[in-house]
């Protein structure tokens, strides 16, 4: 850089902190951002401080709550109910990561067209951003990174210095686009702006405060050559820069981009310890995700989302409907009805009333000392029946851990890499085809009696399950169990007259 561009470089980061003094901090989170970072610097109640800086905002409270309860952090459904709770599961360090990313989120998600001076420019680069963003997560988590919310952070602040030029000098942006083109606005910073789109964004980043390790990560790496060690920083920064190209590939959801991912993911696999083939894994599950939460990107196709989340919602509401209707005939029957009876009644409900891919129910044989599937709906379940029997004795797997609850049990993504060793061997031989899935463990006496198994495959979009549908599930499991105990009870008062 010659004296000549450094000057001009200076006269644009002046102009630029004048105007978001004018205009407010894009899109106004310097704030939030310097309770985080506050709450991260080690003093000695930092695990008090982070705690009160999320509960002050209800939206990350209800994020934070729910990550620490998923299936990354919770495998055998341990209730985190406070954020208290949640800093001491996940650390401050990564609740702090966690934090500033989802905070950047939410502005960024929230901010509209008319919030950027009338510049569709800026609200495309914020949507890139965050789908950059939603990539490294998946990547991350595939690659087993302890590092995962520090790399997302890094990758939606990768191409920060084209959020800050749209969203604040839009004039200068028109101009880089005349000179290179649309799309190739990077190779004009120099010359409109006197200093790169990267070198905008550190100094934006440093601005705010962000710490050195969350500046080195927004940097761009290309691939090393073979054999040559990749450093934390490094492995961070390529992440970042591999995740904010693929987003820029996947923005318009063509045949182009979809092979300019492909390149790009070959070229970074190695680098970041992740094969080609688990790579696009993820990015599948990104575009997944992508679909449901972006607004303008071709990706989300809005319309097609709008009306396929109006027929989720209806079909939600005639599924609730279903389990209510066979709550009331339960009821009904609860006096008079044989276990194996409700337990069939109870099947039928929740595999049609959540519209589970397949749902299946296991009974405890005592006198065998294991638990053997019974009743099953579902396609091609019925042919595995037999293959899923497994031991009474205590192993350390989810079923086991749920036998031993009181609660409904939901794993949202049974396929997290880090969630399988929780799995064990005869549900990865016969059942493995699922996402989702939701365990209703059965008990009589405090002793295990059983449990409903129903699970989604990947032809349904990701699940989440209401309160209401808790609650619901919660109601069948105590009448089954209610029938289970009125058996036991005329057994022994058989065996008193006998």
């Amino acid at each position: 850089m010659n004296q000549a561009q450094t000057a001009d470089g200076a006269k644009t980061l002046s102009l630029l902190w004048d105007r978001t003094r004018m205009q407010g901090d894009m899109p106004g989170f310097a704030k939030a951002i310097s309770a985080i970072l506050g709450a991260m610097r080690g003093e000695d109640e930092s695990d008090f401080n982070m705690t009160q800086t999320v509960l002050s905002d209800p939206v990350l409270t209800q994020k934070v709550l729910r990550l620490a309860n998923s299936g990354m952090y919770s495998a055998f459904g341990q209730h985190v109910n406070t954020v208290s709770k949640a800093v001491l599961v996940l650390g401050t360090e990564a609740i702090g990561h966690l934090a500033l990313g989802l905070k950047l989120i939410e502005e960024l998600s929230a901010t509209s067209t008319d919030s950027v001076a009338g510049s569709s420019c800026a609200h495309i680069e914020m949507e890139k951003a965050v789908l950059a963003g939603m990539v490294a997560q998946q990547v991350a988590t595939s690659a087993n990174s302890r590092h995962a919310e520090e790399a997302v952070v890094c990758s939606l602040l990768h191409t920060l210095g084209r959020m800050m030029i749209t969203f604040y000098m839009p004039e200068r942006w028109s101009e880089m686009q005349k000179l290179a083109g649309i799309d190739k606005e990077n190779d004009a910073a120099m010359k409109v702006l006197g200093l790169s789109m990267e070198d905008v964004g550190s100094a934006a980043a440093a601005h705010w405060g962000l710490p050195k390790n969350l500046i080195s990560g927004m940097r761009s790496v290309a691939p090393p050559e073979d054999g040559q060690e990749v450093s934390h920083a490094d492995w961070i920064a390529g992440l970042s820069t591999m995740s904010a190209r693929c987003a820029d590939a996947l923005w318009h959801d063509d045949e182009a981009g979809a092979e300019e991912v492909k390149r790009i993911t070959e070229s970074y696999s190695g680098m970041l310890g992740v094969d080609a083939e688990k790579m696009s894994a993820a990015i599948e599950r990104a575009k997944e995700v992508a679909a449901n939460d972006l607004s303008i990107a071709p990706l989300s196709k809005p319309a097609e989302r709008r009306a396929k989340a109006l027929a989720k919602t209806r079909q939600r509401a005639a599924g609730n409907n279903i389990l209510l209707s066979g709550l009331a005939d339960m009821r009904d029957l609860v006096d008079s009805a044989s276990p194996g009876q409700m337990v069939s009644i109870a099947l039928e409900t929740v595999y049609k009333g959540l519209d589970f891919s397949r749902a299946v129910a296991f009974v405890r044989n005592h006198r065998e000392g294991r638990y053997a599937a019974k009743m099953c709906f579902g396609e091609g379940v019925k042919d595995k029946l037999g293959e899923m029997v497994f031991n009474e004795a205590y192993e350390p797997n989810v079923f086991h851990a749920a036998l031993n609850s009181d609660r409904v049990i939901f794993i949202e993504n049974a396929r997290d890499p880090k969630f399988a060793t929780k799995l064990p061997a005869w549900w990865k031989s016969t059942l493995s085809e699922a996402r989702s899935f939701v365990i209703l463990p059965l008990q009589s006496n405090s002793q295990p009696a059983g449990f409903i198994y129903g699970d989604w495959d990947e032809s349904f979009p990701p699940i989440q399950l209401s309160q209401t549908e808790f609650s619901l599930l919660n109601d069948m499991r105590a009448l089954v169990v209610k029938a289970v105990e009125r058996r036991l009870h005329l057994e022994t008062v058989g065996n008193r007259v006998a």
